[in-house]
């Protein structure tokens, strides 16, 4: 059949518009070859109210005060670690939107923000509310929150060496009662949001700390009985269900089958691979990544995702350097040589129907020494990693 170039450029221009509307409606089918490169986001430089509970960051900067008040703790060790751009406010919407186009840039194209309740209320929460989304780039980009749900003892303190100290200050846990009242806010202020980041469909929520979810709702069937409500939550709100995923953090894999974990990744290779005796960062790393066949094996979910840390290293929060173990020489061309490794796994393992997504600690972890946003050292040198094997 022959078909003239007038029907061609009209038939052309009907199919760029079904792309246009297919990539709106389900960006999947435009876009599966590509990788979501997803770093976390650490939502502490800012200045939050409830820091005054805690009684620190008098400056009125957040965590920012901790890094511009570490000290070197050996000769050649880089500290203080000084910001490219600044000591930023990270709830200021003109800040972040900056920081989306930097990401976007250079192929980080999903912030997953550490989302926190204490006390029945929420804490850090306006770098996610007024920084990311009242910034008017967006949608330039996905997110997603992890509930970080562990307890908070002195870690944030620079002043106290044994963080252990005085016990825990706040809690973690969460009764029934409480977690549907984070999950109404999670429908209502992210997971029906155009940009929120999506699983076959499902929006995702990420939890950190497993052991103590289920600790505060009483047991494995308590907190299976909590995410089976957190689902069916999401699909009357027409969300079609909910993407339940765990930070590989203490996960065990009876317990992950028990609660109805969908995937999981972890936060920092440190989870893995000790820090102990201060590793060259390449050792460190490479020895890190050996674990994810054995990972995904051993919890037996149908989806697990690669990770890549930029280093570690958290002295900041320490005022002694007994109190801490550090990972030694990180620098863009080796954390490069780690995202590689977590690319290839990725290709090998991604299924159809799966994500190609790889997570990145972090965007901004300066008090422990893992971030990508640009210093006056390295300069973009870390983002440019990301860029150069995945752009």
């Amino acid at each position: 059949m022959k078909i003239s170039i007038c029907h061609k450029i009209k038939i052309s221009q009907s199919w760029a518009r079904v792309a246009v509307i297919l990539a709106a409606v389900c960006p999947a089918i435009i876009s599966a070859a590509d990788y979501d490169v997803a770093a976390y986001v650490w939502p502490a430089y800012q200045p939050e109210p409830r820091w005054a509970e805690l009684g620190i960051f008098k400056d009125g900067k957040g965590e920012w005060q901790n890094v511009y008040e570490a000290v070197p703790k050996w000769e050649g060790h880089r500290q203080p670690l000084v910001p490219l751009w600044g000591y930023e406010n990270e709830a200021d919407p003109k800040v972040v939107e900056k920081k989306i186009d930097a990401a976007v840039s250079h192929g980080v194209n999903v912030f997953i923000y550490d989302w926190y309740w204490y006390g029945g209320r929420p804490f850090l929460e306006d770098a996610l509310d007024k920084g990311f989304l009242g910034a008017s780039n967006s949608g330039k980009m996905k997110f997603f929150i992890m509930w970080a749900n562990h307890d908070v003892n002195e870690c944030w303190d620079n002043t106290v060496a044994d963080k252990g100290r005085n016990g825990f200050i706040w809690r973690g846990t969460v009764s029934m009662d409480e977690f549907r009242t984070l999950v109404s806010r999670w429908i209502d202020r992210y997971f029906k949001r155009p940009n929120y980041y999506r699983i076959q469909g499902k929006p995702v929520l990420m939890i950190y700390d497993m052991p103590n979810f289920i600790k505060g709702l009483g047991g494995t069937d308590k907190a299976a009985e909590a995410v089976r409500y957190l689902r069916k939550a999401c699909a009357d709100a027409g969300l079609g269900g909910a993407h339940f995923m765990s930070c590989d953090y203490g996960l065990k894999p009876a317990d992950a089958k028990a609660v109805g974990v969908d995937s999981a990744t972890i936060y920092n290779l440190v989870h893995w691979s000790s820090p102990k005796g201060k590793p060259d960062y390449a050792e460190w790393a490479e020895k890190a990544a050996r674990r994810f066949d054995a990972a995904k094996k051993e919890l037996g979910l149908g989806m697990y995702f690669a990770h890549a840390s930029v280093g570690w290293d958290q002295n900041p929060r320490y005022p002694t350097e007994k109190a801490t173990d550090t990972v030694l020489n990180s620098t863009p061309a080796k954390f490069a040589a780690a995202l590689r490794r977590a690319k290839d796994w990725t290709d090998k393992n991604a299924k159809d129907g799966m994500p190609k997504l790889i997570t990145i600690n972090s965007w901004n972890e300066w008090t422990e020494g893992s971030y990508l946003e640009p210093d006056t050292h390295f300069k973009f040198g870390y983002l440019e990693a990301i860029k150069e094997v995945f752009k």
